[in-house]
C-alpha cells in the first residue's frame, strides 16, 4: 500500500460559520473522507479534541473565536496540536497567508476554492500526516515487544497526569519486574530472553486492554502499566491477572529461586494527581513497592508497605 493510498479515508473536520461553504467541501471531499464540521471555533475544539481528526480546513474569518486563534488554541494543546490545519478563507493579501502560516497553518487556500485544488492539497497534507504518524510511531514503540518505549509512557504520563487531575479521578500504575531475568539469559541465551520477553510482554497487554491503558517497556526486563481512572480495586484486579497469565505460559526457568517457571514481581500503587502534586512521586512509590515484592518473595505484589 503506498502512502497515496494512506491519504483515502481520513477524517476531515471542516470549520466554517457558513453552511454553504461547508456543504460544498462536503460534497467534495465525503466520497473518499469521513467529513466532520463545527460552525464555529469553540465547537470546533471541542470536536477536534473528542473525535481527534486526520485534517481541519478551518475558515479565518468568523464571528466570536476566529481561525487564527482557533489555530493557536490547537497548537497550544498537546493532544491536538499534530493536527494538520488548512485555512480555507476568502482572506488574498500576502499578510493574511503568512499570518495563517505563523499561527500554525500547513497551507492556506483562497476562496472562492477550486474543487480539485482542494482534493489535492487534502491528500498531500494527508499523506505528509501519515508518514509523521509512521515516524512517530517508530521512535515510541520498543522494536523487540511491540509495545511502547520509556519515552511513549514518560509523555502519556504527563498528559494523563493532567487530565485525571481536571477530572478529579485516581491514577494507578504497576511497575513489573521479571523475576531472575539475568539468571535466565545466562542459562538459556539472549535470544531465548527476546522470545521470552516478547511472551511475557503480549500476556500483560491482555490484562490492560482499556484504550487509555498504557503498557511500557521501562527498560531491560522491566515494564510499567499505567491505569488512568483507576482506583486501588481495579489496579489489584489487573495485577492478579498478569500473575495469572503469565503462570499460564509455563515458560520454562531453570535458574530461577521462585519456581521451575517464569514469574513477576509487582509494585502496584495509586493516587488522586493534583495540578500541584508530580507524576513522579507515582513512579517512586510503585517502584518501592516492587522492590519490596522482591525482597518478600517474588512471583507476587505488593500495594503498600504492609502488603
Amino acid at each position: 500500500m503506498s502512502w497515496s493510498d494512506l491519504a483515502m479515508n481520513g477524517r476531515i473536520l471542516i470549520v466554517d460559520d457558513a453552511m454553504e461553504n461547508i456543504q460544498i467541501l462536503h460534497h467534495a471531499l465525503r466520497d473518499e473522507h469521513d467529513v466532520l464540521f463545527a460552525l464555529g471555533g469553540e465547537k470546533a475544539l471541542q470536536i477536534a479534541h473528542n473525535q481527534m481528526p486526520d485534517l481541519i480546513l478551518l475558515d479565518a474569518v468568523m464571528p466570536g473565536m476566529d481561525g487564527y486563534e482557533v489555530c493557536s488554541a490547537l497548537r497550544s494543546s498537546a493532544a491536538v496540536r499534530d493536527i494538520p490545519v488548512i485555512f480555507v478563507t476568502a482572506l488574498t493579501h500576502p499578510e493574511d497567508e503568512t499570518r495563517a502560516l505563523e499561527a500554525g497553518a500547513v497551507d492556506f487556500i483562497s476562496k472562492p476554492f477550486n474543487v480539485a485544488v482542494v482534493r489535492a492539497r487534502v491528500r498531500t497534507q494527508l499523506t505528509i500526516k501519515r508518514q509523521a504518524d509512521a515516524m512517530r510511531e517508530l521512535t515510541l514503540t520498543d522494536a523487540l515487544t511491540g509495545v511502547a518505549n520509556r519515552r511513549s509512557f514518560n509523555e502519556t504520563m504527563e498528559n494523563e497526569w493532567r487530565r485525571c487531575a481536571r477530572s478529579n479521578t485516581t491514577m494507578a500504575l504497576i511497575m513489573i519486574d521479571i523475576d531472575h531475568f539475568k539468571n535466565y539469559n545466562d542459562a538459556y541465551g539472549h535470544q531465548a530472553g527476546d522470545v521470552c520477553l516478547q511472551q511475557v510482554s503480549a500476556a500483560m497487554k491482555r490484562c490492560a486492554g482499556r484504550p487509555p491503558d498504557m503498557l511500557a517497556r521501562y527498560g531491560g526486563e522491566e515494564f510499567i502499566i499505567l491505569l488512568p481512572q483507576v482506583g486501588v480495586d481495579g489496579a489489584e484486579v489487573v495485577a492478579q491477572r498478569i500473575l495469572d497469565e503469565v503462570r499460564l505460559l509455563k515458560i520454562p526457568h531453570k535458574a530461577s529461586s521462585v519456581g521451575p517457571e517464569v514469574t513477576v514481581s509487582m509494585g502496584v500503587s495509586t493516587v488522586q494527581p493534583t495540578e500541584e502534586s508530580d507524576s513522579s512521586s507515582l513512579i517512586r512509590s510503585a517502584d518501592a513497592l516492587l522492590y519490596r515484592a522482591k525482597e518478600t518473595g517474588r512471583n507476587r505484589y505488593c500495594m503498600s508497605p504492609g502488603d
